[in-house]
C-alpha cells in the first residue's frame, strides 16, 4: 500500500501520462460545455465502445468537471492494470455477492459533492455503431444507495478520422434531472434520446 504522498505522485504521473497519450494518439478531443451545479456530485453515464473510454472521460474530468474521479471497472482490469486503482478505479465482480457491496460503495461516493462517479451502464464493450445503449439492472442499486443529491451527466462519444491520420474523439455531454423515484427505464430512455441526438450530430459533421 502506498503512502499518501506516493499515491499523489503516482496519480500526478499518470494524469500527465494520460494527457500525453491522448494528445499523441488522437488528432483532437472535442466536448461541449454544459450547465453544472458545482456544489453537487456527478453521476456520469457513458457509452462504452473502446479501451480508451475511461481515459478520455478522466481527461475531460481533469479539464472541465474538476471532480475527484471514480470509475467502476471489471475485476480483471483492476488486477491486470495496476495503476488504475490510483486513478479512482474500483472493481466489480459480476455474478457474485460482492457486487451489491460495490454498488452501495459507489452510491455512497455520490453523497460527497466533490466526487464524480463514472459508470458504463452497458457493463461491457459494444460497437460504437449500436442503435441503442442497453442498461444493466445494477445501476438502480447504486442510485438507491445514495442520498440522491447528485446530478446526472450523459456522455455519448464517437470517433472519426475524416481527413486526418489520427481520429478525433467527439464527446457530447448533457445534464439530466431525474425525479426522486426515477426508474431504470426512464434513465435508459433519456440517455438513449441523448445518444441518438449525439449520433445524428456526429453523422452530420462535414469537413
Amino acid at each position: 500500500m502506498l503512502e499518501p504522498r506516493q499515491n499523489w505522485i503516482v496519480f500526478k504521473f499518470f494524469s500527465w501520462y494520460i494527457n500525453r497519450i491522448i494528445k499523441s494518439d488522437f488528432h483532437d478531443l472535442v466536448f461541449n460545455k454544459i450547465d453544472l451545479d458545482r456544489n453537487r456530485s456527478i453521476l456520469l453515464l457513458a457509452n462504452h465502445f473502446s479501451w480508451w473510454d475511461g481515459f478520455v472521460l478522466f481527461q475531460i474530468n481533469r479539464l472541465y468537471f474538476k471532480k475527484k474521479f471514480h470509475v467502476m471497472i471489471s475485476e480483471e482490469n483492476y488486477h491486470n492494470v495496476w495503476f488504475l486503482k490510483y486513478l479512482g478505479s474500483f472493481s466489480v465482480k459480476k455474478k457474485s455477492r460482492s457486487i451489491i457491496e460495490t454498488l452501495e460503495y459507489a452510491g455512497k461516493l455520490l453523497d460527497d459533492s466533490n466526487n464524480l462517479v463514472l459508470i458504463f451502464p452497458q457493463g461491457k464493450l459494444h460497437s460504437g455503431h449500436v442503435d441503442e445503449i442497453n442498461f444493466e439492472k445494477g445501476l438502480m442499486n447504486l442510485i438507491n444507495s445514495s442520498s440522491k443529491t447528485f446530478q446526472y451527466v450523459f456522455a455519448a462519444s464517437f470517433t472519426d478520422y475524416f481527413e486526418n491520420r489520427k481520429p478525433t474523439i467527439n464527446c457530447y455531454l448533457q445534464t439530466w434531472e431525474g425525479a426522486e423515484f426515477t426508474s431504470l427505464q426512464l434513465i435508459k430512455s433519456a440517455f438513449n434520446k441523448h445518444y441518438e441526438n449525439a449520433r445524428q450530430k456526429q453523422t452530420a459533421i462535414a469537413v
